[in-house]
């Protein structure tokens, strides 16, 4: 796939062929999304938790495992055996969403948490994709 560095307006304001100022980079989405491809998995994002964040239900998270997790990075987690996105509040111990609806998480010594990967980018279908699902 080739990349062509356009700008998108939303809205129509011209009739100019937009070809004619296309020029393609020899870059694939792969290059530009995934920076670790040995140590990054996909998922899908379900539910409203993380609107504040840009992360909207049936989007795509790329998840980097070899990205170590700063304080307030989206992250995915096994969370008491349920995998979730939040955003990870390293120095109280807390998973935290990004909707005023949900209620941080502390994380005790009686959970079971393990750390999976950084959101290093999420994508948005506009169109939904079965395969996904």
């Amino acid at each position: 796939m080739k990349v062509v560095p356009i700008k998108i307006e939303a809205g129509i304001t011209g009739f100019e062929s937009p070809a004619a100022e296309y020029q393609e980079l020899g870059l694939s989405l792969d290059e530009l999304l995934i920076q670790h491809p040995n140590a990054t998995f996909v998922g899908v994002a379900t539910g409203d938790s993380m609107v504040g964040s840009g992360i909207f239900d049936g989007d795509i998270l790329i998840v980097d495992r070899a990205l170590e997790p700063h304080q307030g990075d989206v992250i995915v987690a096994n969370f008491n055996g349920v995998f979730t996105c939040k955003i990870f509040d390293k120095q109280r111990g807390m998973l935290i969403s990004s909707s005023p609806h949900y209620s941080p998480i502390l994380v005790s010594k009686g959970d079971t948490f393990q750390y999976e990967g950084v959101v290093s980018t999420s994508v948005r279908l506009h169109r939904a994709r079965k395969a996904l699902f």
